[in-house]
């Protein structure tokens, strides 16, 4: 139990971590004023995909006690030998390879601290898409803490007199790119979210194994879009163009995302998730108003912030008595 609980405690530790620094390392990467050309955000979600599948294979080494041979047979039979087990993947992988370039839009266009509680939308996509896919029932509280949410990220959108003055740095227009890019995110994180859960829930493989097809598409998606958008500096600069050790530190921070949520998902439930989460909202505000100064709170961001977090411990709270716990 004590393993459990402090392992519970360690992922959720490590998602805090996670979301927190991704978020700011890829504001502070996206908006650094540098010579030469910007890593292109393309090539870093590939990368990033890279990582993930060489990170998963390793996990299901250790699973195969280490035997090369073995693990040689799991990827072959669970892999290459369902063909369409492994096809089902294609369709969220090519969404989350979407939604992973859209963040990069999105961070270069609106700060962290708004990204953060704007972003905690996909807690209202993944719900309604769980009720439409899975047929999940949500109980009362549910519903209401979707309402709260939705109004705080409102609130949190509000434009305000402070951010007239921030206005005339960013134009509104890069405000509304970054704030269609996050509700774009939200919509396919939730439906590639529920759409994975779906298909957990009907085999039996690992959650490594699927990471690592999801990871195989993720790339071959990711590859596509690098020749789409942005074939031309590709031919010009190359794959690595920009790159520095800041843009490596994003990209791992990418790639341990996955994998964490994974392991959250694994250990702990999700009224911890929520809390993992609004602790990352409350550090993300403080270092983008202290560190990064792109961002000046308002009490209707305070407001909406304070919402956000409410609803989010809300969603998750069960008041059922602790007799046996389902399952979610």
């Amino acid at each position: 139990q004590e393993m459990s609980t402090n392992l519970k405690y360690l992922s959720l530790g490590i998602l805090v971590f996670q979301t927190t620094s991704l978020v700011l390392t890829m504001r502070y990467s996206r908006t650094l004023k540098e010579e030469g050309p910007r890593y292109l955000s393309s090539t870093a979600v590939v990368i990033a995909e890279l990582l993930k599948i060489l990170a998963c294979v390793l996990l299901v080494y250790k699973d195969s006690k280490c035997n090369l041979r073995t693990l040689n047979r799991v990827l072959h039979d669970e892999i290459l030998n369902k063909p369409m087990e492994t096809l089902k993947l294609a369709i969220p992988s090519g969404i989350y390879t979407l939604q992973n370039n859209l963040l990069y839009v999105a961070l270069s266009n609106l700060d962290a601290a708004t990204y953060q509680v704007t972003y905690q939308l996909k807690i209202l996509t993944t719900a309604l898409f769980s009720v439409s896919m899975l047929s999940k029932k949500l109980g009362v509280y549910q519903w209401l803490s979707l309402v709260i949410l939705m109004t705080g990220v409102a609130f949190v959108q509000w434009p305000s007199d402070s951010q007239a003055t921030a206005a005339k740095e960013h134009s509104a227009g890069s405000q509304f790119v970054g704030l269609i890019a996050v509700l774009i995110a939200c919509f396919s994180s939730g439906f590639a979210g529920v759409y994975f859960e779906k298909i957990l829930k009907e085999t039996k493989q690992s959650v490594w194994i699927r990471n690592i097809q999801l990871g195989f598409f993720g790339s071959i998606f990711g590859l596509m879009g690098v020749y789409i958008y942005d074939g031309e500096q590709l031919s010009k600069n190359g794959f690595f163009q920009g790159y520095n050790k800041l843009t490596w530190i994003v990209v791992v921070l990418q790639a341990l995302g996955g994998l964490v949520i994974a392991a959250v998902i694994k250990y702990a439930d999700n009224i911890l998730k929520g809390f993992a989460t609004s602790l990352s909202i409350i550090l993300s505000t403080l270092i983008s108003y202290f560190w990064l100064q792109d961002f000046v709170p308002t009490s209707v961001f305070f407001f909406g912030a304070v919402l956000v977090i409410a609803a989010t411990f809300l969603y998750g709270y069960d008041p059922k008595p602790a007799g046996n716990p389902i399952k979610a």
